[in-house]
């Protein structure tokens, strides 16, 4: 790029729960993806960080909306908005005036031609001059280093908000893949349900994400166990105040049903896998990456019930967001894997 280059070149992971976004190799957006509009008039009042700092306390002038719903875009106009609010962030940050960007943007493997032409559009009615599409488990693959143009099989299990995106990746393209919309987001309903049912209890989405975080488990035994955490919220029956303390064991019991969906479509996409790449994989492990790869356990409990060695990736969460940074830089190498 030359000097006076009007052309930014930006890579975005655009996440059900967060968006990560790089620029010149550097992490300079990490913030929930979610937006607090004007109810009356519809426009941004704040975006991020911000705009979650508001959800489940608004007014009636204000919705915090969240765009993304199992990993695809929900409302048009707010993705829109929130895409045009990170670059307008990232533009005060780095002080550069960007006519147009040139943009790689993370999308789920099982996406519909109509789903990627939804990402297409959003992003460039924000500034977007060229949009390149990367499936999301082959940018985790470059996103942790693995050679994806080998001649050998990697299965990478990326769990994120909205999706589980499970792909076998060999000679830099996707062999077999399996996409099912059951991944963090469910995890916090389960949490959520449970609450109400087991202990009368009324708990918010934030809330139930800080159960998840401080008391997550996918193992009712683990090794060092996280102390209860302790959960305020109305009876739902008097509204009166209560206080619970919430164990692992329990949280783990809440979402067996969610995790035993996800290692039923891990069986499922190894099911598809060709013998000769089944073997690498057997061999090489298979990689855990995105938000779900942090659930206590996880990796243990998948590696007994398959048989497989499962590794959680350096940076889970941040995976995806490097890979479509390396896709970017890379745009010519890797043409064939960019939509």
């Amino acid at each position: 790029m030359g000097l006076f280059s009007l052309t930014k070149e930006i890579s975005i992971d655009l996440g059900t729960a967060n968006t990560l976004i790089i620029h010149n190799d550097k992490i300079v957006i990490n913030e929930p993806s979610i937006v607090a509009l004007d109810t009356k008039t519809n426009k941004l009042i704040a975006v991020g960080e911000r705009a979650r700092q508001m959800q489940g306390k608004e007014h009636e002038g204000i919705r915090t909306v969240r765009p993304l719903r199992k990993g695809v875009i929900a409302d048009f106009n707010a993705a829109e908005l929130m895409i045009r609010g990170f670059v307008k962030k990232l533009s005060s940050k780095s002080n550069w005036f960007s006519p147009s960007l040139r943009m790689v943007v993370g999308i789920p493997s099982g996406s519909t031609e109509v789903e990627i032409r939804a990402v297409r559009d959003s992003s460039e009615h924000a500034q977007g001059r060229d949009v390149y599409m990367i499936y999301e488990p082959m940018a985790a693959a470059l996103g942790i280093g693995l050679d994806v143009e080998a001649p050998q099989g990697n299965m990478v299990v990326d769990i994120g908000g909205g999706t589980s995106e499970i792909a076998v990746i060999s000679l830099g393209g996707i062999v077999c893949n399996k996409s099912i919309q059951i991944a963090g987001d469910d995890f916090t309903e389960d949490i959520q349900e449970h609450m109400r049912r087991a202990h009368n209890v009324k708990v918010g989405e934030r809330m139930a994400e800080l159960i998840k975080i401080n008391v997550g488990s996918a193992l009712t035994e683990l090794e060092n166990p996280p102390e209860d955490f302790i959960v305020h919220g109305p009876n739902q029956m008097t509204a009166l105040p209560m206080e619970i303390p919430v164990s692992y064991q329990e949280i783990s019991h809440c979402i067996e049903k969610s995790i035993s969906k996800i290692e039923a479509a891990v069986l499922a996409a190894l099911e598809q896998t060709p013998p000769e790449l089944y073997a690498d994989i057997v061999k090489n492990g298979i990689y855990l990456t995105g938000g779900g790869a942090l659930l206590r356990g996880l990796d243990k409990r998948l590696t007994d019930k398959i048989g497989i060695k499962f590794h959680i990736a350096e940076d889970p969460l941040l995976a995806v967001a490097k890979g479509t940074g390396v896709a970017l830089k890379n745009i010519n190498r890797f043409s064939f894997l960019i939509r």
